[in-house]
């Protein structure tokens, strides 16, 4: 997260207005909903974690054991098994 002066990006009136609330702190300003980008999208992070997941899925399918797959992705078993029975694909 970036920080912005208002003085530089806000009108006097408004700086004004919000002065009336907070003085001298840091105010977050989140995104609209409409321009929020999901999780690891920018990233690449999302889709690096849906191949890995699909690359479990296959295996598991193909004979791997949880255990297997657990301690080769260093996964909990439980999480390999959330992976393996959701039904993502």
């Amino acid at each position: 997260m970036k920080y912005t002066n208002a003085n530089k990006v806000l009108p006097e009136k408004l700086i004004v207005e919000i002065q009336k609330y907070i003085q001298g702190e840091t105010l977050y300003i989140p995104k609209q909903e409409t321009k929020r980008e999901k999780w690891g999208t920018l990233s690449g992070g999302r889709r690096r974690l849906n191949d890995r997941n699909a690359a479990i899925r296959s295996a598991f399918i193909n004979g791997t054991s949880i255990h297997q797959l657990a301690e080769e992705y260093y996964l909990s078993t439980d999480t390999i098994k959330k992976i393996v029975y959701s039904h993502k694909e």
